[in-house]
């Protein structure tokens, strides 16, 4: 599509999106001579040439008039990331605290910033979506988010994996409480609320009236 006829708020959005996608790639290739970990090495590898396809995929469709395709992400190891299951509780997780120097720089810091860094593009994205004139730009927003969000999963599974990411629970009977709350709408009382308002003038005037039945 001509960049004469892009709003000025898509222009602005799309601005923050490539810049975004540009620092992420920055960002991983930095990571990338401290990972000593193979799988995550396997996992940062995939999705640094993912989100350099993707970005001269968007750049194809803003600047060829619409030409270009953008692919949605694929973890390295699909098959086994679909049928894991997180690990819940805490397990003696490791204390934190920022490193003094780059050398202290270990496979859950950057599995950690990698996190981080998809779930803001992730959350970028889908709001330059919702600010989107243009069909195709909208969609091409919507499927970079999604994208994203498959990348912060993916990296998620690995730290939950290796302890680095844990999920705390609550108790078993708070979670119930709250979850068990929320009660479906009534929809058979409205359906029947509908019909009655539903209900031609005519039949309602047929109906006998108590007031106007003659006494005998």
């Amino acid at each position: 599509m001509p960049a004469s006829k892009l709003g000025a708020h898509e222009v602005l959005e799309i601005h923050e999106v490539l810049t975004d996608t540009i620092d992420g790639i920055n960002q991983f290739q930095l990571y990338r001579p401290y990972v000593k970990d193979q799988q995550l090495a396997a996992i940062l590898d995939n999705q640094l040439q993912f989100m350099e396809r993707e970005y001269n995929e968007m750049l194809s469709v803003l600047q060829n008039k619409g030409q270009g395709h953008l692919f949605s992400y694929r973890t390295a190891w699909q098959s086994s990331a679909q049928n894991a299951q997180p690990n819940y509780g805490l397990r003696n997780p490791a204390p934190e605290a920022p490193n003094a120097s780059m050398n202290e720089l270990d496979d859950r810091d950057i599995a950690s910033g990698m996190l981080g860094c998809s779930k803001a593009s992730a959350t970028l994205r889908m709001q330059a979506a919702l600010e989107c004139a243009d069909p195709q730009i909208r969609q091409m927003m919507i499927q970079g988010a999604t994208s994203c969000a498959e990348q912060a999963y993916e990296t998620f599974q690995y730290m939950n994996q290796k302890g680095y990411y844990q999920v705390p629970t609550l108790q078993a009977n708070t979670t119930s409480t709250m979850m068990n709350q929320y009660q479906p709408t009534q929809q058979q009382s409205m359906s029947n609320q509908q019909s009655s308002l539903n209900q031609s003038p005519q039949s309602i005037n047929q109906q006998p009236m108590m007031g106007n039945q003659q006494q005998h």
